[in-house]
């Protein structure tokens, strides 16, 4: 089958799957959309709502139609690597025998991920970036596609250990999530306080992603969009001679090199699933606010004057 059908193809079992979710999830059509381009570009996410927004189960009614394997962790103040991980012990014949932890699974939950200490934030980072975790000195490869969806509160910050912007980039999306309209809230109650459980099927297998992820690479990019992608990130950075008022003014610092990267590869698994086979400008802007939000750090006279990270994105167009 020729890229170009595989692309008419991928447009399809999207619209699919969109409707399959959708059985369980009301709304936040945007925020799925969002996922599903980090999961189809092999990135992982950062979702940041209040409680109660259905974060954990819009996370396990993706991994079921996807058909990928889904554990939860929930990250606590005395949460340990190990616990993630997974530790050797003694076997009955005094070998030491590796008991994968709960880190070993196509998509990961992080819930809370800003309620444990570094050190297990760090434990981690390795799977994140390298798809393998070393214990005891021994490196041990996760099963591919892997991806961490990372959940945060952005409300209650007493006993939360902040991200550190290292492990923040290696996120390419972070989402916001908001409250359901009162339709949407509506159709929550209703359908959440009844009998009757809704029940997705699987669309997907883990090699059918792994093969959209090798399609997405090989999508052609024209110069003048990566330069401008480029173009923006730069932007982004107030010692930048590019750098408009609103970033010199309220920006400490901006986003690095990954960004621009991350720019791309969005843009093109938006150009994609929309039926366009080369992505152009208007793609990477409708992918640069949830890549861009979480790279750019705001100095206190932001913080006092209210400006938000979205209007200095804004701003960049």
């Amino acid at each position: 089958m020729s890229d170009v059908a595989k692309v008419e193809e991928l447009v399809r079992k999207y619209q699919a799957l969109k409707t399959e979710i959708a059985k369980v999830i009301v709304g936040q059509d945007q925020v799925v959309s969002q996922i599903l381009i980090s999961i189809f570009s092999g990135g992982h996410a950062l979702l940041i709502g209040v409680p109660g927004l259905a974060k954990t189960l819009m996370v396990n009614t993706i991994a079921q139609t996807l058909g990928l394997d889904f554990k939860r962790i929930q990250f606590t103040p005395d949460l340990m690597p190990s616990d993630i991980l997974g530790s050797e012990i003694l076997d009955e014949n005094r070998h030491f025998k590796f008991i994968k932890g709960p880190i070993f699974a196509n998509i990961i939950l992080a819930d809370e991920i800003n309620r444990t200490p570094p050190k297990t934030q760090a434990a981690l980072l390795e799977a994140m970036q390298e798809r393998s975790v070393t214990v005891a000195g021994h490196n041990y490869s996760l099963s591919l596609p892997y991806f961490v969806l990372a959940t945060q509160n952005p409300i209650e910050q007493e006993g939360t250990y902040p991200l550190p912007e290292a492990q923040l980039d290696r996120f390419m999306f972070a989402v916001n999530l908001d409250y359901p309209s009162f339709e949407e809230e509506v159709q929550v109650v209703k359908t959440t306080t009844t009998d009757i459980q809704a029940k997705v099927n699987s669309l997907f297998s883990a090699q059918e992603i792994i093969d959209i992820q090798h399609l997405i690479r090989r999508i052609p990019v024209a110069d003048n969009v990566v330069e401008y992608a480029v173009r923006m990130v730069g932007k982004t950075r107030p010692n930048s001679k590019e750098a408009t008022d609103l970033v010199r003014n309220y920006i400490d610092w901006g986003a690095g090199p990954r960004a621009s990267q991350n720019l791309i590869l969005a843009a093109k698994t938006h150009a994609a699933i929309h039926g366009k086979f080369s992505p152009d400008i208007e793609n990477v802007q409708a992918v640069s606010a949830s890549i861009l939000r979480h790279r750019i750090i705001k100095n206190y006279k932001a913080e006092a004057e209210g400006i938000t990270e979205e209007q200095i994105i804004q701003s960049l167009f």
